[in-house]
C-alpha cells in the first residue's frame, strides 16, 4: 500500500470475525485487503472451544452471575476471577456489568443475541460452503451437567428464555446421559442437551483455511500494527506503530481486544474488556468425547477437536499485560480429571488468550462517531467464531450500504 487512497477496504485483524468480513466483503465485488498485527489466527480464534454455540443466547451479565459473582471471586483458580493488580481498573466496566444485569436489560441483550444468532446460524452453511470448509462443521450438540436436582432446578428459569426464543434442548436423568456421553462421574445426576449447538473441528486450522481462502480470491494480508485512525477527504488515513502512513476508501476494525485502543483514536471510548480464557489440549485418545460437555457449575466445557480434547473456559478480568496464570489450566484440567475419571491427563498444551467482551455480553457492530468509512466489528466476548459468518453479513450490508439483514441498534458502538 502506498500513501494514495486505495480502492475498496482494509480489514483491520486476521481473526475468525475480521477474515470472514473480508470474505463476504469479496464476495459484494469490493477489493480488499487485511492488516494484522501478528499473523492470522494468532489471538482467540486459535485456542477457543471451537464451538458454534448458537443456543448460547442468554448474556453472561445477567442476575444468575451476580448470585454466582461472589463465592466464585473468592475462589482465585474458580470460574470467574479478577486479579487484586487489576480490580481497581476494571473497576468501571464491572459497574457497567452490573447495570447491564437488570431484567430488562437481560432481556432487551437476549432479544438481539438471538437475532444475531439465528442469522449467524443461517449464514454459516452456505459461508462454510462458500470457502470450502464445510468438511469441518461438526453437528454433535452439547451436554450442560448438573450435580443435584437442586443445580438443574436453578438453571431453569434460563432454559425457559431459551424456549420462548426456539431453542430445542432436552433434560435428561443419569441414564439418558450415559447413552450420549459415557464415562461421566456419577456426582453428575442431572443433564440438558442442546442438538443444534454444532461445532468445527479445530478453530485455528478453520481461521487459517479462511486466510488461504481469502488469498486464493485475490485478497492480501499483510503484517501491521495499526496505532490509529483519521478521517480524511475521500476516505481513512491508517497509521502504524512504526510509523507508516495509509490510506484507504472504507475500514473494518475487527480487531479484537485491541480494537478498543483504535477506536480511541476516533475519539470513541469503548468500554472493551479482555477476559482471559485458558485452556488444556490434550492428545486426541485422552477420552472418548462424543458431543461437547459443559461444566456450568465450575465455569468450563470440554470439547473434541480434531486435534485433541481441548478442557478450558473460566474467565479471569485481567487486561492485556498481566502474565499468564497456567495455574487457572491446571486447576480446570484437575478438576475435568475428577468429572471425567477415564480422562487421561498427560501430554497436554496450555495456552491462554484475550476475549474482546463489552459489559452488555452484546459486540460492537456499526459504524464510527467520526465517519460513516469505518464499521466496527468486535466485542463478541465467548460468541466470536459463533457469530463470525452472521457478523461478516452484517458488515457486508453496511459497507455496501445495503439495509443490514437484522436490526442491528442494539449492537451500535455508541450505546455506552
Amino acid at each position: 500500500m502506498n500513501t494514495e487512497i486505495e480502492p475498496g477496504v482494509v480489514v483491520i485483524g486476521a481473526g475468525v470475525v475480521g477474515l470472514s468480513a473480508a470474505i463476504a466483503a469479496q464476495a459484494r465485488g469490493l477489493t480488499v485487503t487485511v492488516l494484522e498485527r501478528d499473523a492470522p489466527a494468532a489471538g482467540a480464534s486459535a485456542g477457543n472451544a471451537g464451538a458454534f454455540a448458537f443456543t448460547d443466547i442468554l448474556p453472561l451479565a445477567s442476575p444468575g452471575i451476580l448470585k454466582k459473582a461472589p463465592k466464585w471471586l473468592l475462589d482465585p483458580l474458580g470460574p470467574l476471577s479478577v486479579p487484586p493488580s487489576y480490580a481497581l481498573q476494571i473497576a468501571p466496566w464491572m459497574f457497567r456489568f452490573w447495570r447491564a444485569c437488570s431484567a430488562s436489560r437481560v432481556a432487551h441483550s437476549t432479544a438481539a443475541q438471538t437475532a444475531l444468532m439465528d442469522l449467524s446460524k443461517a449464514e454459516l452453511e452456505p459461508f462454510l460452503a462458500q470457502t470450502g470448509t464445510a468438511d469441518m462443521l461438526r453437528k454433535e450438540g452439547n451436554l450442560q451437567v448438573y450435580e443435584s436436582q437442586a443445580e438443574l432446578n436453578a438453571s431453569l428459569p434460563g432454559w425457559k428464555a431459551r424456549e420462548q426464543h426456539g431453542v430445542e434442548f432436552h433434560h435428561l436423568d443419569a441414564n439418558a446421559m450415559a447413552a450420549i456421553q459415557p464415562g461421566l462421574a456419577p456426582r453428575f445426576t442431572h443433564g440438558t442437551f442442546t442438538p443444534g449447538w454444532y461445532s468445527i473441528a479445530d478453530p485455528k486450522f478453520y481461521t487459517l483455511a479462511l486466510a488461504d481462502h481469502f488469498r486464493a480470491q485475490g485478497g492480501t494480508i499483510e503484517r501491521a500494527d495499526i496505532s490509529g485512525l483519521h478521517p480524511i477527504e475521500g476516505g481513512v488515513e491508517i497509521r502504524t506503530a512504526d510509523g507508516r502512513t495509509l490510506r484507504a476508501q472504507k475500514i473494518v476494525l475487527a480487531a479484537g481486544a485491541f480494537s478498543h485502543q483504535v477506536a480511541r483514536s476516533l475519539g470513541e471510548t469503548i468500554p472493551l474488556e479482555t477476559e482471559r480464557g485458558y485452556n488444556t489440549t490434550l492428545p486426541i485418545d485422552a477420552f472418548d468425547l462424543r458431543t461437547q460437555v459443559t461444566f456450568g457449575g465450575h465455569g468450563f466445557v470440554v470439547t473434541r477437536l480434531s486435534t485433541g480434547i481441548r478442557v478450558g473456559g473460566a474467565v479471569e478480568l485481567g487486561g492485556l499485560k498481566l502474565p499468564p496464570n497456567f495455574r487457572r489450566s491446571e486447576a480446570m484440567l484437575e478438576k475435568a480429571r475428577t468429572f471425567l475419571p477415564g480422562l487421561k491427563s498427560q501430554g497436554g498444551e496450555q495456552w491462554m488468550g484475550f476475549r474482546p467482551s463489552l459489559p452488555d455480553s452484546l459486540p460492537a457492530i456499526g459504524r464510527a462517531r467520526a465517519t460513516p468509512r469505518v464499521v466496527y466489528a468486535f466485542g463478541h466476548g465467548h460468541l466470536g467464531l459463533t457469530q463470525s459468518a452472521g457478523t461478516a453479513r452484517l458488515v457486508a450490508d453496511l459497507l455496501t450500504d445495503r439495509p443490514t439483514s437484522i436490526n442491528i441498534a442494539a449492537f451500535s458502538p455508541q450505546r455506552f
